[in-house]
């Protein structure tokens, strides 16, 4: 499965640039999934407990429809219980609750046990508009 933006982001995305609303949100945070989530922010299971948390990401210059992280994205160290099998990831605009933005497939998927570090080396996290 390629990416997808969710309905909310490509609203706020119509609406910037068709009706010129402001908007911008308050930071990027990268949040791993068991499952996949839907274009309406919801479904999948975010992954929990054990020592997760969403971690803030930054982003390169746009080029050719792509970008990617500007930065290593590590998360902390995971704890019992272990986080299970990992098969997606999501971006949204807040640290805890928020609103999800995208949503994609890992390009591996990893069970992640106590004592696992999840890394996103610069470069490996992309999103793209076709």
């Amino acid at each position: 499965m390629a990416g997808a933006f969710t309905n909310y982001l490509e609203n706020k995305l119509l609406d910037l640039t068709l009706k010129q609303v402001a908007y911008l949100p308050a930071g990027c945070y990268v949040a791993l999934y068991g499952s996949s989530p839907t274009e309406t922010g919801a479904g999948g299971a975010e992954c929990s407990g054990g020592s997760y948390a969403r971690q803030s990401v930054t982003f390169s210059a746009a080029a050719e429809g792509q970008t990617s992280n500007s930065g290593v994205i590590t998360f902390p160290a995971a704890t019992a219980p272990s986080w299970g099998a990992l098969t997606h990831f999501a971006l949204f605009d807040a640290v805890s609750a928020g609103n999800m933005l995208y949503y994609s497939t890992l390009t591996t998927p990893k069970t992640i046990s106590a004592g696992d570090v999840v890394r996103f080396n610069v470069g490996t996290l992309s999103v793209s508009l076709d």
